[in-house]
């Protein structure tokens, strides 16, 4: 009597594969969706609030309902971003950068987070490599996994972070699907905590999965860290025992060139402003008026259209310079590159900076690059628009 078996563990993980890539189509859709919408709502909600914080005395009987309108708006910001992330749809600004020095900018901020009870031991390679990544989804990464790390741990423990470069070759690839071969940096982060049995494992970077109680965690925070890896083209692996913590090792593809420098605005009591003439094309209403205040409480002067055909009749219209278009990315009939490259043709020296609350995907899909292009994602503060404007102008 003969038997013949076949082994389905490639098939499984093949399968597993494509229901995870089911599930992030279904929520990118979800979050492109209401990402539009949101980001306009919030820059509304958020940028007058931080605007009439900035206003009112700390003895104000007003400042705390206020306070708790501003919080509630960054919360709403953050889920939004969470699902973005998740979705592999935030929108990136990647720069050339070395993870050990943002690691080490954040350590004060993740010690705070964790609390006193949690000690927080760093091993970063001094000879570590460059990895091309967003500097801000870096700083999200380590955060959403210390926070992970402080949760498993509620009597206290050790959070160890390390840095090391490593090279995945082809039995590392064939244990752990979705990675590939090559030269990597790798951000290491263990804790000592309660551990995760297989089950919570296999589910761990599934949206709104979540271990905690009702009312204590969204379950995003993790699918954030998922997403964010996977759009930086890298890959994360887990392991964890019960009762033996966990550690997250994330690996990036490391690359030659040298970091770039960074040009920190030098923050002043005073935002930056200005005299030139500003054209802003904003369809949704509620952003264009909050937007021409702050261009206008900037020192600027604002022309204002409401879409591309406006714009247009607004620029022949005008007979002296417009020294900036300031427009909406995703329009109705005329989309803001198009607005852009039409006015161009009979101002040649006007500077654009685009605006959106879209995701990376639909930005692109309007022939806006996000990384050639000046570009201010929704929503925006009062402090972000003025610096962007002026660096614009004085380019």
């Amino acid at each position: 009597m003969s038997s013949i078996s076949r082994d389905l563990t490639y098939k499984k993980r093949l399968e597993a594969e494509l229901r995870q890539a089911v599930k992030m189509e279904a929520v990118g859709r979800l979050a492109g969706g209401v990402a539009h919408d949101f980001n306009n709502l919030l820059t509304v909600i958020n940028g007058y609030s931080d605007l009439l914080l900035a206003c009112l005395g700390p003895e104000d009987s007003m400042r705390d309902m206020l306070t708790e309108i501003h919080k509630a708006g960054k919360r709403a910001e953050k889920l939004t971003q969470q699902l973005l992330a998740y979705s592999r749809k935030q929108i990136l600004q990647p720069k050339v950068l070395d993870i050990n020095t943002h690691v080490g900018d954040i350590q004060k901020m993740l010690q705070r987070i964790v609390g006193e009870d949690m000690k927080i031991v760093t091993s970063l390679d001094p000879e570590l490599g460059r990895v091309k990544a967003d500097p801000t989804q870096i700083e999200q990464i380590v955060t959403n996994l210390a926070v992970n790390a402080r949760d498993a741990m509620p009597q206290g423990g050790t959070l160890t972070i390390k840095t090391r470069n490593t090279n995945l070759d082809e039995k590392y690839i064939a244990d752990h699907a979705g990675s590939r071969p090559g030269c990597y940096v790798m951000l290491e982060i263990t804790d000592t905590g309660c551990g995760m049995d297989k089950t919570i494992k296999e589910h761990l970077f599934e949206p709104f999965f979540t271990t905690k109680e009702v009312g204590k965690g969204t379950g995003l925070g993790l699918a954030m860290v998922f997403g964010i890896v996977k759009q930086s083209d890298g890959y994360i692996d887990v392991e964890s025992e019960p009762g033996c913590g966990a550690t997250f090792r994330i690996y990036l593809p490391r690359i030659e060139e040298i970091v770039e420098s960074d040009s920190p605005h030098q923050k002043t009591a005073l935002l930056p402003c200005g005299t030139e003439t500003v054209l802003l094309v904003e369809d949704d209403a509620m952003v264009l008026s909050f937007t021409r205040m702050l261009l206008q409480r900037g020192g600027y002067r604002v022309l204002e259209a409401s879409g591309g055909e406006e714009a247009q009749t607004v620029s022949d219209r005008y007979t002296t310079a417009i020294d900036l278009l300031v427009t909406d990315v995703v329009m109705p009939g005329m989309s803001g590159r198009v607005v852009a490259e039409r006015l161009i043709r009979s101002r040649p020296a006007m500077k654009v900076l685009y605006l959106s609350g879209y995701t990376a995907d639909d930005v692109f899909r309007h022939g806006v690059s996000v990384e050639q292009a000046a570009f201010l994602p929704k929503p925006f503060t009062a402090e972000a628009l003025a610096y962007k404007v002026r660096e614009v102008l004085c380019h």
